[in-house]
């Protein structure tokens, strides 16, 4: 899957079922579901990707220290970037190498 075929399912009514639980929930953020979003990132706290895109959530949140937190958890520099540079710097991380 390209980012362009990503950027195309969140016209859908609901993530693709296959989508791994990263790119669900950029898609739920994408979508204006924050909190599904949320849910997914908390729900594998200690994993360094689920820890940047808690990191990110909370940054595009507005809770700045909150965010710091967790970019430290993830062992990454806060981005300093748009939210909407991150977001795809994101799914282009998230992206698996075969779909």
């Amino acid at each position: 899957m390209t980012l362009q075929n990503f950027i195309a399912t969140l016209e859908g009514p609901e993530p693709p079922a296959s989508l791994p639980p990263l790119l669900q929930a950029l898609w739920h953020d994408a979508n204006d579901d924050w909190e599904k979003a949320h849910d997914i990132a908390q729900s594998r706290e200690g994993t360094p990707d689920y820890d940047r895109l808690h990191a990110y959530l909370h940054r595009k949140e507005g809770d700045q220290w909150n965010a710091g937190y967790w970019y430290r958890r993830a062992g990454a520099s806060v981005f300093s970037g748009t939210l909407e540079a991150e977001w795809q710097v994101l799914a282009k991380q998230f992206l698996p190498t075969t779909y």
